[in-house]
């Protein structure tokens, strides 16, 4: 199965400053989740952190490239209820001609290839994966590769041998190989920064048909905009399966490429990720922070 996405990837800079000030920002964002009812100042989560006002709106912006508060109160719950309802007309665009959607900076051409039934069923036996771990903008990830292309992306919670247990599982008799230098050239395209196209990135996926349609679609959507389990489900044409559809997100185990950090609950809630709830608040929050839509100005203070 090989299907074919083309895309815009507004991505960052991998970097061991990034991934070090990743570590701080997530207690600062963890705090506001936590506390969003309140709206506290700047002052407040300084302190939280154990750092001065001036130092944390330095640390942020450099890392976030906006200011704490426009970063902020885009993890507000009304801001992600008006994100939602905002979103769905740009999904119904992006859906319709088959695109990821507008408001993306990098172009990217994405092919899409499925293992065969009988790869999946021997747990790899006779694929050969390649992984190292690299630096992000959102902590350090464990890539996996294959000579057919990208295969995972964990970010790493708890450690590296966790994270490359999550990714050797089903493929036990495939053959692992610690190679950063044949990861390097994908880390680099996942979260390239500047105006030079990445270039081709192809993607080998394990899962089913089923499985494999719906990561398909949140391929889709783009940068900046939400949708919900129920509203995915409607796009791939099955309405009333949004729980098989947020087993399918849940998953996937190509993360931040595959965007399964953009979907959330119809409430507006932000939960349900497989490398820890907060991290998916910080990737959505930089990117609704770079892609503020002039109709929630006016729509954020709603319930």
């Amino acid at each position: 199965m090989s299907v074919q996405y083309t895309g815009k990837f507004k991505l960052a800079q991998p970097t061991q400053t990034h991934a070090r000030l990743y570590d701080q920002i997530a207690k600062a964002i963890d705090f506001v989740i936590h506390s969003h009812h309140a709206q506290p100042e700047l002052d407040d989560i300084a302190q939280h952190v154990g750092m001065s006002p001036h130092h944390l709106q330095r640390t942020f912006s450099e890392w976030a490239g906006v200011s704490p508060k426009k970063f902020l109160k885009a993890l507000t719950l009304n801001d992600a209820k008006a994100r939602l309802r905002h979103s769905e007309s740009i999904l119904d665009t992006a859906f319709d001609v088959g695109l990821s959607g507008p408001g993306r900076l990098h172009d990217l051409f994405v092919s899409i290839d499925a293992v065969t039934p009988g790869e999946y069923k021997s747990k790899g036996d006779g694929l050969k994966f390649r992984y190292g771990v690299h630096p992000s903008p959102f902590g350090p990830c464990l890539i996996v590769v294959s000579d057919r292309g990208l295969t995972g992306l964990s970010f790493i919670t708890k450690n590296h041998d966790t994270a490359l247990d999550e990714q050797k599982n089903g493929w036990e008799n495939a053959m692992w190989i610690e190679d950063i230098s044949a990861t390097t050239p994908y880390a680099l395209s996942a979260f390239r920064a500047g105006d030079t196209p990445s270039g081709e990135l192809k993607l080998l996926l394990r899962g089913s048909e089923f499985r494999v349609k719906i990561w398909e679609a949140l391929l889709r959507i783009p940068e900046g905009a939400v949708t919900s389990y129920a509203g995915l489900a409607s796009y791939v044409g099955r309405p009333g399966a949004a729980r098989a559809v947020a087993n399918a997100v849940a998953s996937n185990l190509v993360g931040y490429i595959i965007p399964c950090h953009r979907v959330i609950k119809d409430t507006g809630a932000i939960s349900g990720y497989r490398w820890q709830p907060v991290r998916k608040s910080a990737i959505l929050g930089l990117e609704a922070a770079r892609h503020p839509q002039s109709a929630l100005e006016t729509d954020t203070h709603t319930t």
